[in-house]
């Protein structure tokens, strides 16, 4: 199976990413961790990206806040599936690294997910790792039927103590 690379670009973005990492974690999905910043290690960033695919990575997750031009800078170098991950700061309450991560030039695609969404980060990596894989999209299924349980539970129990 591929890995997935995670890069943060502060290790104040950990509490995001290790929602992501949980979430691999209980796919079996196997990942790296790194902390590069767009703007502090260019150099470092932009070799992981160049050397993602032959380094055995089917996509990489970035997540960033303030600027956040991690993700853009990571899919700039590489073609691999990037996902951004906007992180929620003082400034703005990460609305700007939304924007930064979301609003990419025609041909370097990021799909971005909410605002600290670690666990979509990860689910849509596995998603598209599951394009080949039976096994993990059957784990996939199994994760949603689990959870639309979760919700039908809640709705009988909510339901209940509002019967007249």
């Amino acid at each position: 199976m591929k890995k997935i690379g995670i890069v943060m670009g502060s290790d104040s973005d950990l509490p995001v990413i290790q929602k992501a990492t949980d979430t691999l974690k209980t796919l079996g999905i196997p990942f790296e961790v790194h902390v590069f910043s767009a703007h502090r290690t260019p150099d470092q960033a932009r070799d992981f990206a160049r050397t993602a695919r032959e380094n055995g990575f089917g996509a990489i997750i970035a997540a960033a806040g303030m600027a956040a031009h991690l993700a853009g800078a990571i899919a700039a170098n590489t073609t691999l599936p990037v996902i951004g991950i906007p992180c929620k700061s003082a400034t703005l309450d990460g609305i700007d690294a939304l924007l930064s991560t979301v609003q990419m030039p025609s041909g370097i695609p990021v799909a971005t997910v909410a605002i600290n969404g670690g666990v979509n980060a990860a689910l849509l990596c596995a998603q598209i790792l599951a394009v080949e894989d039976k096994a993990l999209a059957a784990m996939l299924d199994a994760k949603r039927n689990a959870d639309a349980e979760l919700v039908l539970a809640k709705d009988a129990k909510i339901s209940a103590s509002f019967r007249a």
